[in-house]
């Protein structure tokens, strides 16, 4: 029976994974330390988001 619960949220809507949480190291104008900036970005826009 558990198997068939996990199959049947797996079928719902896919927004959830539409989405990547990813990480940035950025340097600290004020201290110069780094700081982790995080953030929740669209699959597609992954690669754009480090370019910039």
């Amino acid at each position: 029976m558990a198997k068939k619960a996990v199959a049947t949220l797996r079928e719902g809507q896919m927004d959830g994974r539409a989405y990547t949480k990813v990480i940035k190291m950025v340097k600290s104008p004020k201290t110069g330390a780094y700081v982790f900036e995080e953030k929740m970005v669209l699959n597609e826009a992954v690669k754009d988001y480090f370019k910039n």
